[in-house]
């Protein structure tokens, strides 16, 4: 993304601010993150300031889809592992660009299905296959210039990491009013991990610059 610390980023649904503090320290570029959650955004705030990068991190508190983003205002954006299904990251492709300027760089985090066509009893609009993705890209004003694929190790760890998390918050207070739907879901999920979205479902970040 070719980013230096002359720069000012916006980091759309940045979370707890993990890659936030990664360009910053590395880059020294300047960050405005956008989490609609509180939680997430204040954890991204405190751990800013503790890794001493306040000065170079804001985190705010707000839906991005109904954020005024002001023509040009940035030099670079990004928005990683939180496009959760097409009709909300093509808005986000079409509200990046007015934000950045003609040769600007974005990057997206993006599913996509790595098989076609699916097995039966898979629903094929959930997502699209690799050369559609890139094409929607082009679509919206950005030629892709690079790309960066998870693994089927990287899948794995993503999602250990919240099966962990729901088995170990449902043992410490198994007396959450919301415990039984909690663990529904998740063994749903689970099962819809290893039934077909570990074979068939890939993830990648997607640079493109704006035409």
């Amino acid at each position: 993304m070719r980013l230096d610390d002359r720069m000012r980023v916006l980091d759309v649904a940045c979370g707890k601010g993990g890659p936030a503090r990664i360009l910053a320290a590395t880059y020294g570029c300047r960050l405005h993150g956008i989490e609609i959650r509180p939680t997430f955004a204040e954890q991204a705030r405190e751990q800013a300031a503790a890794a001493g990068l306040e000065a170079l991190i804001e985190v705010e508190t707000a839906d991005a889809a109904k954020v005024r983003l002001e023509p040009d205002s940035y030099d670079a954006a990004l928005c990683l592992g939180a496009a959760f299904v097409w009709e909300r990251s093509r808005t986000r492709r079409r509200r990046f660009g007015p934000s950045v300027p003609e040769g600007a760089y974005v990057a997206i985090g993006e599913p996509f299905w790595r098989v076609w066509p699916l097995p039966e009893g898979v629903d094929p609009d959930a997502f699209v296959a690799l050369p559609e993705t890139v094409a929607r890209f082009a679509g919206a004003g950005f030629g892709i210039t690079g790309i960066v694929a998870a693994s089927e190790d990287d899948w794995d760890r993503y999602h250990s990491l919240h099966w962990r998390a729901v088995e170990e918050r449902l043992t410490e207070h198994p007396q959450l009013p919301e415990a039984d739907a909690v663990r529904s879901m998740h063994e749903t999920r689970r099962s819809d991990y290893f039934r077909y979205q570990r074979e068939l479902l890939g993830w990648a970040i997607f640079v493109g610059r704006k035409a």
